[in-house]
């Protein structure tokens, strides 16, 4: 899981830390740590996509008293502009999170979302089985990932928030 760790580190670098892991726990297949060089801790998966050529795909998902970052790898994107603004409507199975919102392209595989923190984003999240990312005029790079207990992840994300000291 090599793209495991690189959203791991792109995560860290979405908020301004280093590398270095620390504390990690699992509920179910999501990751909960909390690193040494960076006040927040990550939610993290990583899954093949068995009707998508088996093709690899992980979602971080970090948060602070200011903002929601999702950090999101599928080895079926090949973007070209590192820097590039995509603008794409995020939801969820049941719910419209947000029309038209900002990603950043990371490296050719890799989008970044840095969201205005909104506990009802976070609700919506909590209860969601699948993540989707809708990109304008690109029906190609369009997404839907999976976010198995996402509830229970998102619960030990916030536990791990509020005893990281």
């Amino acid at each position: 899981m090599k793209r495991f760790l690189l959203a791991v580190l792109l995560a860290a670098v979405a908020q301004g830390a280093g590398p270095a892991l620390a504390q990690q726990s699992k509920v179910a297949d999501w990751t909960i740590e909390k690193r040494t060089q960076d006040t927040h801790c990550n939610a993290s998966r990583g899954d093949k996509d068995k009707d998508d050529e088996n093709r690899d795909y992980v979602i971080v998902i970090t948060y602070s008293e200011k903002a929601i970052v999702i950090v999101m790898i599928y080895d079926g994107w090949e973007w070209e502009k590192v820097g590039e603004i995509l603008r794409a409507d995020v939801g969820t199975d049941d719910a419209d999170i947000m029309k038209k919102a900002k990603w950043e392209v990371m490296d050719k595989t890799t989008v970044r979302g840095i969201f205005e923190y909104d506990q009802s984003m976070m609700d919506r999240l909590s209860k969601a089985k699948r993540l989707t990312l809708d990109f304008e005029d690109d029906d190609d790079d369009s997404i839907e990932m999976q976010m198995p207990r996402a509830g229970e992840a998102l619960a030990a994300l916030k536990f791990c928030e509020e005893n990281r000291k």
